[in-house]
């Protein structure tokens, strides 16, 4: 996730503090170096030098220079500023008064809205809510047919018309079969656009005018850019949006549609979609997306992931077996089980300080389901007694299990090197002393 603006960013703060003290002069080149950056990332450009005028002023308005670490204060300076072109706090979903709460999926071709649909009524799901999807788009071809398949994988009903007709037409019935089924969110998708005209633009406000929506959320493509935050804009003077969803942001290397369109709109952003699954929807923390960009890691992200997959029993069991020392292959393999359920290794590893450079230098290893895969099995082509005690594994044994998992003997070497680092690294995390105190967080 916006990968090349973070590393632009994180270069030009190394070379600003590699000289300890920092002239006016010397902020300045950093900064243009800043704008470059930002609008390389196609970050819209009002938005830009308002960002630049912004971490000047404060930047020379504290005398920063002055000061004992001031590469490390005009850092805090650009990550207050980008925390506050994000939104500076998270929003959460509204939700009605009255059941049921009603969501108006809105947005450009090709943004993902049937699957953002289908990723908000897993959310609401798993929240202990009964939604219903509703399909109004005819225009695309196997709009809801998509909606309806993607609606039977996760178990939760769709409404859908043979019969082409008003999409107000269609949210009213939908909207009495709720009452009738008990649906407590009714989860409405609708017809894509890449210019928004007149015609469609009146058929969108005669659909909230009939729903009164409690959200309407605008999606908005991350591949897409500035042409997906203008678009976002023509949505809201139309029909009001309350909210955006940034979507394909694990794609999304410069980040141009999420530091902008909040300041262009005036909306907040609610939502990101970080992958493929459907479970892949996080809520939109600007002070976690900050320090991500920034290289500062959001370990705070990483813990909740991880207590969605681990139970607390299991951290509890793991943390003890890794202070003391007895951390070994079967665990590791659970470990990775596990990690493989929290979501991409890549998206992991971001979330840690510095873990975009320790990505980087994981060379040859490719970070995607076939590393877990293949790491799955040389762990299984070990004997019970090796995986509880790796010191025995010899060149003969290792040879063995190379040839069992199908793979090369360097690939079992650089696994076990692995695992020796991340148990190294896991000590050093569960007592308190890495990646911001991981085990003081977990509460261990």
């Amino acid at each position: 996730m916006l990968e090349s603006l973070s590393e632009r960013l994180q270069g030009t703060f190394r070379r600003l503090g590699s000289s300890g003290k920092i002239t006016e002069a010397d902020l300045d080149v950093a900064l243009r170096e800043v704008r470059v950056a930002l609008l390389e990332a196609d970050v819209n450009f009002k938005v830009a030098r308002e960002f630049i005028a912004q971490v000047r002023e404060r930047a020379v308005g504290q005398a920063v220079m002055q000061s004992i670490t001031p590469s490390q204060q005009v850092i805090g300076i650009v990550n207050q500023q980008l925390v506050e072109i994000l939104g500076s706090s998270a929003e959460t979903l509204l939700r009605a008064d009255t059941d049921p709460t009603k969501i108006m999926v809105v947005g450009g071709k090709g943004a993902g809205k049937t699957t953002l649909c289908a990723r908000l009524a897993l959310k609401y799901k798993n929240e202990g809510r009964q939604p219903l999807l509703v399909s109004t788009d005819f225009e695309r071809v196997a709009a809801s047919e998509q909606l309806q398949v993607l609606g039977d994988s996760i178990d939760v009903p769709v409404w859908v018309e043979e019969t082409q007709a008003p999409a107000a037409e269609i949210a009213d019935r939908a909207l009495t079969e709720a009452t009738r089924s008990g649906a407590n969110v009714v989860i409405v998708d609708t017809v894509g656009t890449l210019t928004l005209e007149d015609s469609l633009a009146d058929e969108l406000a005669a659909l909230a005018d009939e729903i009164d929506p409690t959200e309407v959320l605008i999606a908005v493509d991350a591949m897409t850019g500035q042409e997906a935050v203008t678009l976002a804009s023509k949505f809201d003077q139309e029909i009001e949006g309350t909210g955006i969803v940034v979507t394909k942001t694990d794609s999304d290397t410069r980040g141009g549609a999420m530091l902008s369109v909040r300041e262009v709109t005036g909306l907040p952003i609610k939502l990101i979609t970080t992958g493929e699954n459907l479970e892949a929807i996080e809520d939109f923390h600007p002070d976690r997306i900050a320090s991500r960009i920034l290289g500062m890691g959001d370990v705070v992200s990483l813990v909740e992931k991880a207590k969605e997959v681990v139970s607390e029993r299991d951290m509890k069991n793991v943390t003890q077996r890794m202070k003391s020392g007895q951390f070994n292959l079967e665990d590791f393999l659970v470990q990775m089980q596990q990690m493989k359920n929290m979501g991409p290794l890549s998206g992991l590893l971001e979330m840690l300080p510095g873990g975009g450079q320790m990505a980087k230098q994981m060379t040859g290893v490719n970070l995607d389901e076939s590393f877990f895969a293949q790491s799955e099995a040389i762990v299984l082509s070990m004997t019970p007694e090796e995986r509880r005690n790796p010191d025995i594994l010899n060149g003969s044994r290792r040879r063995r299990i190379a040839k069992g998992a199908g793979t090369s003997l360097t690939e079992v070497n650089r696994l076990l090197n692995q695992f020796k680092d991340a148990k190294r690294l896991m000590q050093a995390m569960t007592s308190g002393k890495g990646a911001g105190g991981l085990g003081k967080l977990l509460g261990f």
